[in-house]
């Protein structure tokens, strides 16, 4: 696993731009397969027929190593292509972007096509949520019920929320936290309990984090 940035799913985000009396809307939604890109792209075809052109492109995967674009008509390298390429510039996967163009009667040329699909993407990009999904670290934290307050405390200053909490002879605390930070996690929580706890380090988990949000929010 690595870290990613995409869009929020769930929502279709959208924007519109004119130049030269054609009238150009993008569409961009995230996607998990090649299935799904192909059905939003139908999807927004099928809304705007009566349109001249609907050029679309996607990419796939943590790498981006699943990637296609469609001029849909327009001159070869002047639709698809640069949609791609703004997505690959933003540096973002699992996404799928449509462009519609309705065409004014002005020629723009493969210059100025290239640079519309271009601008079109980057306003569609813009408009929609950007999260980024985080490599996690899950740790489960064992400790007696008189130090409880005084971890919880500690928990809290460092903003980090506990995911579920257990309680039976002892309290069994489940977190979240970068994998970067553990060592150092660790060590502190040693020093706060006189290394009066049992800490399990489990799997790494990928958690979807809005850019501008706190790293360590909604866990549960």
């Amino acid at each position: 696993m690595k870290n990613y940035k995409t869009v929020s799913s769930g929502e279709i985000f959208s924007a519109e731009y004119e130049i030269k009396k054609s009238k150009f809307i993008s569409h961009v939604k995230h996607v998990e397969t090649e299935e799904e890109a192909r059905e939003f792209i139908q999807i927004i075809k099928k809304k705007f027929f009566d349109a001249r052109h609907n050029c679309s492109a996607w990419i796939l995967g943590e790498n981006g190593e699943k990637q296609k674009s469609n001029d849909d008509g327009e001159p070869g390298g002047t639709a698809g292509n640069p949609i791609l390429e703004t997505v690959k510039k933003n540096n973002l996967t699992n996404i799928c972007i449509v462009v519609t163009r309705y065409f004014g009667g002005i020629k723009l040329g493969a210059g100025g096509l290239i640079r519309a699909y271009s601008h079109s993407a980057s306003l569609g990009i813009s408009a929609a949520k950007i999260i980024e999904m985080k490599i996690f670290q899950k740790i489960s934290v064992t400790i007696e019920y008189n130090f409880l307050a005084t971890v919880e405390n500690f928990l809290r200053q460092k903003k980090i929320n506990v995911a579920n909490s257990e309680y039976a002879e002892d309290v069994t605390l489940t977190i979240f936290i970068l994998p970067e930070e553990v060592e150092n996690f660790l060590s502190e929580l040693t020093e706060l309990t006189a290394a009066n706890f049992l800490a399990e380090v489990q799997e790494e988990i990928l958690f979807a984090v809005e850019n501008d949000i706190d790293e360590q929010k909604n866990f549960q």
